[in-house]
């Protein structure tokens, strides 16, 4: 067996259920190869001169070679390593140590400032010219082109008949010399009777069935095997039917590992819990100044109430690992691999895991999503995430209104998150929050009150993500308001709608554009974004070089 991660999507870690596959086929003895085409198409494309030879991009190419170095190394990434020296941020420290306030702190553990962008330049400069490389590269395609974008002029990923052509016609695509290539030697050495590709955003999609026409063209014994998150949402649409009937032979819902040990000829398995192995994974390439390890503790969400959420619409239940088993894998794992942080993927960290997090450091710095509750209102519950190694906190904020929170079941309370993010800043661990505007029980108001707690707050978060509210097209809320066509295609996830309170998509860029982003508090938070990678690399913006 193969098992494929396409293009594209950001090459800053390897994909984590790539390993969680290759965790079962490992445990069961089976033979299996695994190729990050994402990781090395790039690379690829990126060493490719591009037609064009304008200043910008043969300037790019001349220094291709030491932008990758700037992001495989720490000093292009423009975190502090100043100790920031207020009193209570020193109190902070050395309880966090248990330490006599006269006593040295160990520098990991000290607090660290956002923004102080020594660098800032460095690693903006190298991801310009990275990402102009891949867009002149992807002109001839007819392909915007990016580290982390992949779209086409004609074809859509959410049509299928675009997706068959993209399989029909795999010429076209600009990653076809390298997976030609690539495919060829490594189907010739391997003879595998079966080919998993892990399929898990829209921007992999036309990679992906670009490939796999390639495939069914040239090697017609092999069984093509189509999973991952992607896969997972249009097979859980109501009415699904497949229209990838004689391109793939098999498509997988939900985790693989079953699936994948079963084609495999393994009848037998129970319902073990495998943990992931990246021992066929190119560790050390991934743009990032040392490893980044991800790893999942859980499928679906816990709260799983939010009305908006495309988890709850397309019923995906909640099944968590024990955490005493989540604490041995990330201890095992972190010996083994040496990694300089882990990326908890859980959409939403739960309570109990961070407390055996706390209780059982994992020997490295860590972040990941949680939810705003009460737990992290008790500073000491706070100061004993710093000390475990959490470094970030993502956390889904969405609406500084306490009616559109209710009306949206969020459960966030703001007095709440307001000693949630005081907390945080006073431990030393950075929040990237996430707001989300145009929900149906949002207004202009209720907007304005966002941009109020934001600013008000604005100096205990590190980071800002804007995103305009998507209504999942077989949500329940989506049965009660008028919509209307938002993605073309049969394969669309997302439907617009009329909003009840008249606030349309134009008025809330407008609103984001001349009033959010352009209040000083925003405009200082909002440049603090890492371009392209964003959380995925915001985290070395403020942690320490280990």
């Amino acid at each position: 067996m193969i098992l494929i991660y396409p293009p594209v999507a950001k090459p800053s870690e390897p994909p984590a259920g790539i390993a969680k596959l290759c965790g079962a086929l490992n445990h069961h003895g089976m033979k299996y190869r695994v190729l990050d085409a994402n990781l090395e198409g790039l690379l690829s494309l990126l060493k490719t001169p591009p037609v064009s030879s304008d200043t910008w991009t043969s300037r790019a190419l001349r220094h291709l070679s030491r932008h990758l170095d700037s992001l495989h190394g720490w000093d292009a990434y423009p975190g502090s390593r100043k100790f920031p020296g207020s009193s209570r941020e020193d109190e902070c420290a050395h309880r966090l140590a248990g330490m006599s306030p006269h006593r040295d702190v160990d520098q990991e553990l000290r607090p660290l400032p956002v923004g102080l962008h020594q660098n800032d330049g460095r690693y903006r400069r190298a991801i310009k010219d990275l990402s102009r490389l891949l867009e002149m590269t992807g002109r001839s395609s007819r392909v915007r082109l990016g580290l982390a974008n992949y779209q086409h002029e004609e074809l859509s990923p959410t049509r299928s008949t675009d997706l068959v052509r993209a399989a029909e016609n795999p010429e076209d695509n600009p990653f076809y010399p390298y997976f030609r290539k690539r495919l060829t030697e490594l189907l010739k050495k391997e003879q595998p009777s079966i080919i998993g590709f892990s399929l898990n955003y829209l921007s992999q999609a036309l990679c992906t069935f670009a490939m796999i026409g390639f495939l069914k063209q040239e090697w017609t014994g092999v069984k093509l095997v189509l999973g991952g998150g992607l896969v997972t949402s249009w097979m859980r649409r109501p009415h699904w039917q497949n229209p990838f009937k004689g391109l793939v032979d098999h498509l997988v819902a939900g985790p693989g590992e079953a699936s994948l040990l079963s084609l495999m000829g393994v009848l037998q398995f129970g319902d073990n819990h495998y943990r992931p192995n990246y021992d066929s994974l190119p560790m050390r390439d991934y743009f990032a100044p040392g490893l980044i390890l991800p790893y999942s503790s859980s499928s679906g969400c816990y709260w799983n109430r939010c009305s908006f959420c495309p988890e709850r619409a397309e019923g995906n239940p909640y099944i968590p690992i024990p955490v005493e088993e989540v604490v041995s894998d990330l201890l095992r794992l972190v010996d083994r691999h040496k990694p300089v942080l882990i990326h908890l993927l859980d959409n939403a960290i739960s309570p109990s895991l961070m407390k055996a997090i706390s209780e059982h450091p994992p020997g490295v710095p860590w972040y990941g999503f949680a939810r705003m509750t009460r737990h992290l209102t008790d500073l000491d519950f706070c100061l004993a995430l710093k000390r475990s190694g959490c470094v970030m906190l993502k956390l889904g904020l969405e609406s500084g209104d306490q009616a559109v929170l209710d009306d949206l079941q969020k459960g966030i309370n703001l007095e709440e998150a307001s000693s949630a993010l005081k907390n945080l800043k006073k431990a030393g661990i950075a929040t990237y929050i996430y707001l989300l505007f145009g929900t149906p029980p949002e207004s202009l108001i209720e907007a304005r009150r966002t941009l109020e707690f934001v600013v008000k707050h604005h100096d205990c978060i590190g980071f800002l993500n804007l995103a305009i509210f998507n209504m999942p097209i077989y949500g329940p809320e989506a049965q009660q308001i008028e919509t209307k066509t938002f993605y073309e295609g049969d394969l669309s996830l997302y439907t617009s709608f009329d909003h009840p309170k008249g606030w349309s998509r134009p008025l809330i860029r407008q609103f984001l554009d001349k009033e959010f982003k352009r209040h000083p508090a925003m405009a200082s938070i909002l440049r603090r974004d890492p371009p392209v990678f964003t959380s995925n690399h915001a985290p070395f913006f403020v942690m320490q070089e280990r």
